[in-house]
This record gives C-alpha cells, structure tokens and sequence, in this order.
C-alpha cells in the first residue's frame, strides 16, 4: 500500500487553513500533519515533522514565507515546498523559486489546483500555471546577465534537456523524449547544473527564462 503524502499547511488566515483542510481530507492518499499562522512556528514544526509537502503562504505577520522556505529547504532538502498567493507577484515568485519553492498555487483557485499541485511536485515537477512562466519570463528579460555563463557552452543535447528541465518533465519523460534512461538523464542535469554554475533545479527553470530560451512557450 502506498504511503501517504503527508501535507503541511502555512497561512495566517484560520479560515483558510480550515478550508484547505478540509479539502485535502477528501482525497485519498493525503494526509495533513501540521499547521502554523506564522513563520517560526512553521520552520520548527516543519523541520521537526519533515512532511512530503509545504503549502506556504508568502504574507506572513513574522517572518516571509520566502525567508521561512529558504530555511526549510536548506534544512529538509526533500521537502517540497509551494507558495500560496492571492497575486502572481513580479518580486516574489522569481525569489521564492530562487529560495528552493518549486512552484506556486492562487488561493483563489486553490480548490481546483491543489490537488494538482500536489501530484505534478511529487513527481518531480515544478507547478507553474502559464500566468507564472509569463511573470518570470518578464521579470528576467530586463535582467542583467553580466558574468553569467551563456547557454552557448551547451552541446544540443543539453540544451535539449536544460528546457525540458525547465518546462517540468521528470526524469523519466524526458528520458523518453531523448531516448536516454532516467539515470542518464539524472547526469545529465548534475551536469547542467555544474557546467551553468547554478545549484537546484529551480536556479535551471530561472536560468531558462532569464536567457528567454522558452520564449516561444510563454508568447
């Protein structure tokens, strides 16, 4: 029998937690093991708890929820940590990517894309509605990438992979698109990473936009 993925809860709004809740405990396979209303709060449950799955609210009375997952995510590298926002916000969501968040659900559409969310970071992916890709992608077209190295060092191949990375395949489909095996495939984005001088996955998505390499998926 599969386990659980076991869920925590990160918002200040008692009503909305209860929401959620309740949501969530509708679905099989999900299971919700904590919640906080603020940021310290969150950072020694969740550490100590150690769920599959944070949602996590970026307006917080303490401590940003960019802070808080910062930590997290440098503390339970495995913890897979999504925002919840009432705005897709230019100055949050590139930093929440950049602080090891791995994607972000609207409050407002959170009965529909919850549980989606959910699904898409367990396997591996990063949840980005279009809206989100259009937001970074503008926020890092003015961006400055003095000292950075460019995407020319890549052979066809890793360019190949670096934007499938970057529009959220897993190992898995991406080693059947190129013909590789998921290990291979895994190398290959070790690889990405080294070669870029970046650090997490997520610093590939940033990368991607940032050099408008999937321009043609966000127009």
């Amino acid at each position: 029998m599969t386990n659980p993925v076991r869920v925590f809860l990160v918002d200040d709004h008692t009503l909305l937690r209860s929401g959620l809740i309740m949501l969530l405990e509708k679905e099989n396979g999900i299971e919700v093991v904590g919640e906080a209303e603020n940021g310290q709060t969150a950072i020694q449950k969740v550490i100590e708890i150690c769920p599959d799955v944070v949602f996590m609210d970026i307006s917080l009375p303490d401590i940003d929820g960019i802070e808080v997952t910062r930590q997290i995510c440098r503390a339970c590298p495995s913890i897979r940590v999504i925002a919840l926002t009432m705005f897709v916000e230019e100055q949050y969501l590139s930093q929440f990517l950049q602080a090891g968040g791995v994607g972000y659900v609207h409050k407002s559409a959170a009965d529909r894309d919850l549980i989606i969310a959910i699904q898409t970071v367990m396997a591996g992916q990063i949840f980005l509605r279009p809206e989100g890709v259009q937001v970074i992608a503008r926020q890092q077209q003015g961006s400055s990438s003095s000292g950075e190295i460019g995407p020319d060092v890549l052979s066809k191949r890793e360019m190949q992979g670096l934007k499938l990375v970057a529009k959220g395949y897993t190992c898995r489909e991406i080693g059947d698109q190129l013909s590789l095996s998921p290990r291979t495939v895994e190398t290959y984005r070790e690889r990405l990473t080294e070669k870029l001088e970046l650090e997490r996955r997520s610093d590939l998505v940033d990368y991607a936009l940032r050099h408008r390499l999937l321009e043609e998926d966000v127009r």
